[in-house]
């Protein structure tokens, strides 16, 4: 008989948790019964922030600095928190950056940036948590936080899309190979969410018109943070390997996707 897998560590470490969608999920997940590791790159303010969320959500909380870009040393902090909060069972790979160049004006120090931070990154942090995982005998989840460009092109973001497509697809095969483990693999891809990254912090998604998008709005970090929470429980163990996107149906328009998109026109077919 297959062995159940449900008791993995009620622990949670994320990346970039200091703002946005690393936030709310944080909250989240702290809300759901998990403690919380918040691994963080610059903002200070911020990662505190979320951290007084979590405790005011009645669970437990450790925060540490990284940096990304200084591999293979930094994804050390999944294995920093896991000690601080005596296990791991949850990890949400959520820091990211981006690089607005066309790929023939692209510099090498900027597509070695990129992809330092959003798949480099990725790879060495899961494959810390999943030898943990591993070792517990317990299951876990490794949740990864991509992008639409996971599985669409964007002009003048070649860096991004190369690596949030590579992200994608680690995301399938690790999946594969943990499965046997009771550890589930799967990408969350989200759209124009508003956040900091996007322009867009502190502003109601409800109030910005979005034509190109089906919804008509950009997305909130609370939505994205849902499903990551979902994703994130025991009673989501037969999913793994799946990339959900949360886009407002974007991706579903095909060669007329868009959140650039100034008008309903689209829509009369």
């Amino acid at each position: 008989m297959p062995k159940r897998f449900d008791d993995y560590d009620r622990i949670a470490v994320i990346t970039g948790a200091d703002s946005g969608i690393g936030e709310a999920t944080a909250v989240a997940l702290a809300n759901a019964g998990f403690d919380i590791g918040i691994a963080y790159h610059a903002d200070t303010a911020g990662a505190e922030s979320t951290a007084a969320k979590v405790r005011a959500a009645g669970r437990r909380c450790e925060v540490r600095q990284h940096d990304l870009t200084e591999l293979p040393a930094a994804a050390g902090v999944v294995d920093d928190l896991a000690e601080a909060l005596g296990g791991l069972g949850v990890l949400v790979n959520n820091a990211g950056t981006g690089a607005s160049a066309p790929v023939v004006d692209t510099t090498y120090e900027q597509w070695r940036a990129v992809l330092s931070v959003d798949l480099d990154g990725p790879f060495l942090c899961a494959q810390r948590a999943a030898r943990r995982m591993i070792a517990s005998g317990r299951g876990g989840r490794i949740i990864n936080i991509t992008s639409v460009h996971e599985h669409a092109p964007r002009v003048g973001s070649g860096a991004y899309c190369a690596a949030k497509g590579g992200l994608g697809l680690l995301t399938k095969v690790m999946a594969q190979e943990l499965a046997q483990h009771g550890i589930t693999v799967n990408a969350v891809a989200p759209g124009e969410i508003a956040t900091p990254m996007t322009g867009n912090e502190d502003v109601d998604p409800h109030t910005v018109e979005r034509p190109g998008v089906p919804v008509g709005r950009p997305g909130d970090a609370n939505e994205v943070a849902a499903v990551v929470a979902l994703l994130a429980e025991p009673r989501a163990a037969y999913v793994t390997g799946a990339s959900w996107a949360i886009d407002g149906g974007m991706l579903l328009m095909g060669p007329q996707a868009g959140s650039h998109l100034k008008s309903d026109e689209w829509r009369k077919g």
